[in-house]
């Protein structure tokens, strides 16, 4: 049997798969900071070149930004659109990493053997793990076991400017009957995933302005109208006491959740005091209602990331402040529309606005939330390919991110992802010492030579 071939071929050729994600680590691509352009350009012709080797016809496609990588490779049954990014976040802080971010090595550590390096697990490993799995057919076969477009992007971690105009400017060759990303996690440890929600996001930048200067508290303190009062105020207000969101319309289109699907999550036993008690909290403070489980993977939320305004400095200075701002982001879901949300949000700020004050605004982009068509029978052969890799059935899970790829594969394409990664939950991706276990790398391979199977 074909699959059986290819599962070995992989096993044994672990130690060369793994030499080969180093060669890519080794490539510092941060897309955000101009300094590595040259080195994102880099990664993009290394994954060109690796291509070729299995019989891939790729080639660097020039953006405003960083450069695509497309590649093709004919075959029967059901045509397939893979996407993976390159890019890496930046490293800093340098000094908190124990080595070189971009020298790659394998560790050993109480739970088993790792791959330290930026972007072994975000996203270059995951990536990786498709590649290889395709190597292995093509060698052991002389073919892949079904029609494939490589679709790899280099500005996932700086926004991805360049990837809506190329996705339009290209919809034709790119579209495929389902399209595959790997950039998500397992479910624990041994449990095997595939994400069918993603919450989309909605990112608001707000300065309130009250006098033309900083002030003397000593002297203005009191008649005059402080804008860290107006804006605490204000954010104070966001959320009533059971954990609502009390922007008018926000909860316009959110959907109930499935009965069944709740019965899934729940058998999943997911425990929101060990969850919570990992960070040191123990009190839920979101929605009262809903459990905890709930709240991340289904539920829209408004947080507060950042607050600034008058001193902050060493010691103390009695300063009433000009202006104070804050970040806040939403998490949205179902059928939200983030631009009449972003309209909402910023009338009811200007409401509570004093007439001596004046409030300004920034956007921070506005995606909607992904709900995919699970009814597509590609998932179900995915979930039972992936059930017969690992210890634990694959489960269908929603995730409280934002990946808005899949997205636009959907507008954009008319084409239904589905997310599967192996990533795990202490893989310290954006952080110092990121790593991506070696179990993961190796399992993520034989997976993917899994569902290409059953895909054909």
């Amino acid at each position: 049997m074909s699959l059986d071939a290819v599962l070995a071929r992989i096993d044994a050729d672990l130690p060369a798969a793994t030499e080969r994600l180093f060669e890519l680590l080794r490539i510092p691509s941060i897309s955000t900071d101009p300094a590595y352009k040259d080195e994102c350009r880099r990664a993009a012709e290394w994954l060109v070149a690796d291509l070729a080797t299995i019989g891939v016809e790729a080639g660097l496609r020039d953006t405003p930004g960083h450069p695509m990588v497309v590649g093709h490779v004919p075959g029967d049954g059901p045509h397939v659109l893979f996407y993976g990014h390159y890019d890496v976040q930046p490293v800093d802080p340098l000094e908190l990493w124990d080595r070189d971010p971009f020298d790659p090595a394998l560790e050993d550590t109480e739970s088993g053997r790792v791959i330290r390096a930026r972007g072994s697990s975000d996203d270059k490993g995951q990536l990786m793990t498709f590649v290889e799995a395709c190597r292995a057919w093509h060698a052991e076969t002389g073919r892949m076991p079904c029609r494939i477009t490589f679709f790899f992007e280099g500005e996932e971690e700086s926004g991805s400017p360049s990837l809506v105009p190329f996705l339009k400017e290209n919809a034709e060759e790119l579209r495929a009957d389902v399209a595959l990303i790997c950039d998500t996690t397992l479910y624990g440890t041994e449990t095997p995933a595939i994400v069918t929600m993603l919450r989309g996001l909605l990112g608001e930048e707000v300065e309130i302005t009250g006098p033309d200067r900083d002030l003397h508290s000593g002297f203005f303190g009191g008649p005059a109208m402080n804008p860290i009062r107006v804006l605490t105020r204000i954010l104070g207000n966001l959320h009533d006491d059971a954990g609502r969101v009390t922007v008018p319309g926000f909860y316009d289109g959110v959907p109930d959740l499935d009965p069944g699907l709740r019965s899934r999550w729940d058998a999943l036993g997911f425990d929101p005091t060990g969850f919570l008690g990992s960070v040191g909290l123990g009190l839920a403070a979101g929605e009262a209602e809903h459990s905890a489980l709930e709240q991340i993977w289904s539920r829209p939320t408004a947080e507060i990331n950042g607050i600034l305004g008058g001193y902050t400095g060493a010691g103390f200075k009695t300063v009433l402040p000009s202006r104070a701002s804050a970040k806040v982001s939403f998490r949205l879901v179902g059928d939200q529309d983030p631009l009449a949300i972003r309209d909402s949000f910023r009338a009811w700020v200007r409401d509570q606005v004093p007439e001596d004050c004046k409030v300004t605004f920034r956007d921070h982009g506005a995606s909607g939330a992904s709900v995919m068509a699970t009814d597509h029978p590609a998932f179900e052969q995915a979930r039972q390919a992936l059930s017969a890799e690992w210890p634990q059935e694959a489960a269908y899970i929603g995730a409280g991110g934002s990946i808005p790829v899949a997205g636009h594969f959907k507008s954009v394409l008319d084409t239904d992802a589905m997310l599967i990664g192996f990533a795990k939950d202490d893989d310290q991706i954006h952080s110092p010492n990121e790593k991506y276990d070696l179990d993961s790398f190796h399992r993520g391979i034989r997976s993917w030579a899994r569902i290409l199977d059953a895909l054909a």
